[in-house]
């Protein structure tokens, strides 16, 4: 049985021009276990995606469609049900942890409410496992970190508190939102690192959601293209980054720079830009950038097929041969 199963999940937010569709229909399945990883432009719904999971939507949102976590639909959940599913059996990582964490309130009760409201543990209880948590994520002098508040902290500090907090009360699933957000490449790398080896050690599942491709290549299990809205392509990281199937993957692959680019040679762009979420094109959404693009692409357009073992795209013309190896993305 899978850990989170997600099927037609669809969400939207209320703006001044109409309704934007943030989520368009996604399906997806998350081992127990697994590490998925979730990229796409900025603007293609992968945040959105999270909170709708989360059921941390704004005001003037909707969701529609299943989201099943250990056999109960979270989107059905009454409120007092979902907040002991919160932080106890499905924790997130914000991209920000200087808006995210409390800038009034010391790191140690940030860190110890969850685990005193989850877990029923006395206030000293809690204070020993927050200061074995600081250590496991790095974080130097604990008994003088959990005083500090955190505007005390580094960014790379509070990305860490950010994690132990997220840790606190051993989650079946853990959602990291961009979690490397401004912060420098080697912070970036330790973070990443961090949680990867933590997933792997704790057996959780995650969610590693990034703009970046070399972020997700080589520490995650899966990989879910999204464009606009809708999942594009799914399938095991080696296959998505070796073999990209679909018309959009192959152009982000493309696009990314390699060690071997020549130098003072431009990359290659993806021409136009993302669709208006208010009003997207029929059929693939990717119709009006895509070259290979034929009428039957947005009339009726693509559904999601299998091209191979643990590889499904949404696409009406999949690229038929690997075109990017990806070896230089892909940890071997």
């Amino acid at each position: 049985m899978p850990a989170l199963e997600v099927r037609g999940l669809k969400a939207f937010i209320g703006t001044a021009r109409g309704a934007v569709r943030a989520v368009d229909d996604v399906s997806f399945s998350l081992g127990r276990g697994e590490a998925l990883g979730v990229v796409g432009e900025s603007g293609s719904g992968k945040s959105v995606m999270a909170k709708a999971i989360m059921g941390l939507l704004p005001h003037r949102s909707g969701c529609s469609g299943e989201v099943v976590f250990e056999g109960r639909d979270l989107l059905t959940l009454p409120p007092k049900e979902r907040e002991q599913v919160w932080g106890k059996q499905i924790a997130m990582v914000f991209q920000d942890p200087g808006r995210s964490l409390n800038p009034v309130v010391r790191v140690e009760r940030q860190l110890t409410e969850g685990m005193r409201k989850h877990l029923g543990i006395s206030g000293s209880e809690a204070r020993e496992r927050a200061l074995g948590l600081l250590a496991e994520v790095g974080v130097p002098d604990p008994e003088e970190r959990l005083r500090n508040y955190p505007h005390e902290l580094s960014g790379g500090m509070r990305q860490r508190v950010m994690i132990a907090i997220a840790l606190a009360c051993e989650p079946d699933l853990l959602i990291a939102d961009e979690p490397t957000t401004a912060l420098d490449v080697t912070v970036q790398r330790q973070i990443l690192d961090l949680l990867r080896g933590i997933q792997r050690s704790r057996g959780t599942s995650m969610i590693l959601i990034s703009h970046d491709l070399a972020v997700v290549a080589g520490r995650t299990d899966r990989t879910a293209v999204m464009y606009a809205g809708k999942l594009a392509e799914i399938g095991a990281t080696r296959q998505v980054f070796e073999a990209p199937r679909h018309r959009y993957t192959h152009a982000l692959l493309g696009a990314a720079p390699t060690i071997d680019h020549e130098r003072h040679t431009p990359l290659r762009l993806i021409p136009g830009s993302l669709p208006d979420p208010v009003s997207p094109p029929s059929g693939c959404r990717f119709a009006p950038r895509c070259g290979a693009a034929t009428t039957g692409c947005t009339d009726p357009g693509p559904v999601v097929t299998s091209v191979g073992s643990d590889h499904d795209v949404a696409c009406c013309h999949p690229v038929a041969a690997p075109a990017h190896s990806g070896g230089d993305l892909v940890d071997r």
